[in-house]
């Protein structure tokens, strides 16, 4: 068996879209991937499904896998004939223990390529609006490990009070008050600006300035906690942010719900300047190799009406007729009802347009519109999902509307993180069946959090386990759910 390759890969900080395309690239290629705890989960969701996920949880000389262990499991991997990403937050070289990791791959003769990253050591700064250097100011920054013992030396701080450049300390807050009261008794200024970045780039970024006297007491004041940097020296007192504010700059949003759905969401939030984290995503499961599905395919004729509730109902059943081996050309005598805009868009991808779309994008207007619609004798096929909200099959079943459901796939949650809870600005949520489950798995929400719901179903889940009452967009898609933020963000200025 031929040996694989080692991607050691510097993820960047902060969020998944600060790796470098090379980075991206290289994770696509893997078939095993071990990851630190300062990743943001977005990136496991852009590998492939069948990647390997190995947590080694490295965070501040804290770790789920001891360093050797880490560095066999590596080669163990790569001579299994695996091509293994070695993922870490920042730059691997940048106190990564990427080098250590590089030479053990030496020593084992298992090939490897070293993926640089964008270190939070000039990056967090950078994006809180301080530069780590400015011309006449500051020419030079030294980054320091703020939490070993050998860097926190007293005659290490005689040589750090010395410098002139800007002094960037990582991992280092819980030792906040030793390393101001050292770099001032060693000669720096008292009133040299200081500043503290906490869980920089994410939603949860928050900001501590102040002079270097003072920023120990102003860091426990205001609750900063790791993981931060703290930047010392005269560009600290930068404040290089855009006067003109994005629209929901400073708004931070939960998005939960399927891939697809939470990408598109986060892409359209992210726009406008809000800051968006993602929890307790879900892998759409379909049916389309089931010996039953396939069989039923053959019926596809015998229907009228064929009725989408979802994109990736839409795109499912277009995967069916394929593996089938059935000619799209066929469906010409078969109408088709949708519940929206995207998944109507998801049928014109494939040359198909929908005869029947509700004016308002829920499960209650399409079924009105189906049955106002309806022709004599008309055979009505449901494809949907699993858990799927029985306001529109209830409906049909009222006014004696004779149809057959078939569900084509169902949707399983691949949260790789803690339960928490969750305290930014807005939570969405795309499903009654994914407020069950992110209630199962034991998430809370904070008293300061406004819930949104794409629907009625779901506002009233949410309602019954968190006692939550939730607005609900009009348009009950990402657009809709973005415009709906828009207007509620008023609360939170």
């Amino acid at each position: 068996m031929s040996v694989g390759k080692v991607y050691i890969i510097g993820a960047g900080c902060g969020k998944y879209d600060l790796i470098s395309l090379r980075g991206m690239n290289a994770l696509k290629n893997c078939n095993v991937i071990l990851y630190d705890n300062l990743i943001d989960r977005q990136l496991l969701d852009l590998l492939p499904e069948n990647c390997e996920k190995i947590y080694v949880g490295k965070r501040a000389g804290k770790h789920s896998l001891p360093q050797e262990e880490i560095n066999q499991l590596l080669v163990k991997k790569a001579k299994e004939g695996k091509n293994v990403a070695r993922l870490k937050g920042g730059d691997p070289f940048v106190f990564g223990r990427g080098s250590e990791e590089a030479l053990f791959l030496i020593e084992n003769a298992v090939p490897f390529e070293i993926i640089p990253g964008i270190s939070s050591a000039y990056a967090v700064p950078e994006m809180a609006g301080i530069p780590v250097t400015h011309r006449g100011i500051s020419r030079s920054f030294h980054v320091i490990t703020g939490h070993t013992k050998d860097d926190l030396l007293p005659e290490k701080f005689s040589l750090y009070a010395r410098l002139d450049g800007t002094l960037v300390f990582l991992m280092g807050l819980n030792n906040i008050e030793q390393i101001a009261e050292n770099l001032i008794k060693n000669g720096k200024a008292s009133d040299t600006p200081a500043a503290i970045i906490s869980n920089g780039g994410t939603a949860q970024q928050r900001i501590a300035r102040g002079r270097l006297a003072e920023i120990s007491e102003i860091t426990k004041a205001d609750g900063i906690c790791s993981p931060a940097v703290i930047v010392v020296g005269k560009t600290a007192g930068f404040d290089l942010k855009n006067y003109e504010k994005d629209l929901l700059d400073g708004i931070s949003v939960t998005v939960t719900g399927t891939k697809k759905f939470a990408y598109k969401l986060t892409e359209k939030l992210k726009n406008f300047g809000a800051n968006v984290s993602c929890e307790n995503i879900f892998d759409v499961i379909s049916y389309e190799n089931d010996e039953k599905i396939l069989e039923i395919s053959n019926e596809i004729f015998s229907y009228t009406l064929i009725v989408l509730t979802s994109q990736n109902g839409a795109e499912i059943f277009f995967n069916i007729l394929k593996k089938a081996c059935i000619d799209i050309r066929k469906l010409s005598k078969i109408r088709f009802a949708v519940i929206g805009s995207e998944t109507a868009k998801a049928l014109e991808n494939k040359g198909v347009y929908a005869d029947i779309i509700p004016e308002k994008f829920t499960s209650e207007f399409l079924a009105k519109e189906i049955i106002k619609n309806k022709k004599t004798n008309e055979k009505i096929l449901l494809l949907r999902a699993e858990n799927a909200s029985k306001i529109l099959t209830n409906i049909l079943l009222e006014n004696k509307i004779d149809f057959k459901e078939i569900k084509i796939y169902d949707i399983k949650s691949k949260n790789e993180n803690k339960p928490c809870e969750i305290n930014t600005n807005f939570i969405v949520f795309g499903s009654a069946y994914e407020i069950f489950d992110f209630y199962e798995k034991g998430y809370t929400i904070s008293a300061g959090t406004t819930a949104v719901c794409i629907g009625k179903t779901a506002a009233e889940q949410l309602k019954k386990l968190y006692g939550i009452t939730a607005a609900i967009p009009e348009i009950q898609n990402a657009d809709g759910i973005t415009e709906l933020i828009k207007s509620m963000k008023g609360r939170y200025e």
